[in-house]
Formats: structure tokens, sequence, C-alpha cells
């Protein structure tokens, strides 16, 4: 495999390069499972100019330890910088063990609809508690969806999502 051109934080990656990080992420993770003896099915996709990268297998008990959101956020973070490693480029790749992904959308869900709760009764604006940038996407989506406003304030690991009225 050759190194592709070098894509910087902002810049759109190609589908080519972005099937290329899920080849390097599964070849990573595949390597990860074998030495924690966890068996798991890789599948990978791209969308919305990102690689995602799923695990799963039958006995979805044997995920368990890995499908911790907190877990799931630094297995992410060490796949991306292996994928870093081996293209040259920055990687926004998503990684989800055993449904960890849709298990954390319906938490932020319901973190929504409390913040709604307090608008409804009758807060001016409701603050959510700092996130990674890919939950904060997810939040700003659910907002939207429930006919809301949010923006990002704050920096690094502070940054968090706060929640009004259009």
């Amino acid at each position: 495999m050759t190194m592709s051109e070098p894509t910087a934080p902002g810049e759109d990656a190609t589908i080519a390069q972005l099937e290329e990080e899920g080849d390097v992420a599964a070849d990573y993770l595949e390597g990860l499972l074998d030495i924690a003896d966890i068996d798991g099915d890789l599948s990978l996709d791209v969308r919305a100019g990102r690689a995602y990268v799923s695990v799963e297998n039958e006995d979805g008990g044997s995920l368990a330890p890995l499908s911790d959101p907190d877990t799931v956020q630094a297995l992410q973070e060490l796949t991306r910088l292996a994928v870093q490693n081996k293209t040259g480029r920055f990687s926004r790749l998503i990684l989800d063990i055993g449904g960890s992904r849709d298990a954390r959308r319906s938490q932020l869900e319901s973190l929504v609809d409390r913040a709604v709760a307090r608008l409804d009764e009758g807060a001016s604006q409701a603050s959510l508690p700092a996130m990674s940038s890919y939950e904060r996407k997810l939040v700003h989506d659910i907002v939207a969806d429930r006919g809301l406003v949010s923006e990002s304030y704050g920096e690094g690991a502070d940054r968090h999502t706060v929640i009004r009225r259009a």
C-alpha cells in the first residue's frame, strides 16, 4: 500500500482515501482483537465524508467490555493515530463497537429531551456537558430536528453545547 497525498484537517478526503482509512483501521483493529482474544466481524463504510468501521459479533457479550463509550472513544483515537501514521493524513474515522454509537445517540437524545424540558419550564437556554466533536455534531442534528438552535462554546475538553429556542 502506498502513502496517499496528505490531507490537512480541514480538507475533505476522497472516497478512495476514506476507503484506505477503513482498510488500515480494520487491519489495526483486527490486531487488537487478536491480542485480546475477542472475536469480531468488521464492516467498513464511507458516510458523510468519514470512514466508519463497525465491530460486531453474534455473541455481543464478548464485545461488552469494549463497547463502553469511554473505551470506544479511546480505541477510536488510537485507531485514528494508527491510520494517520500509515497514511500520513489526519483521520476523522468513526468507530462503532457492538452498537455503541446507536446506544450513545439514544443517550444524547435523552439528554437533549431533558434540556428541552428545562426550556419548556422557562429557562432561556440549557447547557449540556462537555463532549467530543462527534457527539456535539449528533447533538446539533438532534436539536435541529426538534426545531431548536444550538451552539458550541469553550475550548478543548471543555467544549460543550448550549441549546435555546430559535
